[in-house]
């Protein structure tokens, strides 16, 4: 039986242990944990890359900025008057059974 579930893992839901000891190919070569030193970045390199990165990026204009803070804010009001509304009517309630 165990079988079994372990070929319905490896075919579509991997969850937990099993996922995280599962292996593709040969495994990876265990070595002190460090990388080796031909294979650091140095950190001029580094910003570069995040430079071209950040340039495929596409930024969102100034209207749809502004859309997207409205919307934040106005989500963030609703779900605080909600807390706020519930918080009041519980103390209300405990004060009310509990004298």
């Amino acid at each position: 039986m165990v079988w079994l579930a372990r070929a319905w893992c490896s075919v579509q839901f991997c969850i937990g242990e099993d996922m995280a000891t599962q292996t593709r190919g040969q495994s990876a070569e265990r070595g002190s944990g460090r990388a080796a030193k031909q294979d650091r970045t140095t950190p001029a390199l580094f910003t570069r890359q995040v430079a071209s990165e950040l340039r495929k990026v596409i930024w969102p204009t100034r209207n749809e900025l502004a859309t997207y803070t409205a919307v934040a804010l106005v989500f963030i009001i609703v779900m605080s008057t909600i807390v706020l509304t519930l918080d009041y009517g519980f103390t209300k309630l405990m004060f009310w059974i509990f004298g």
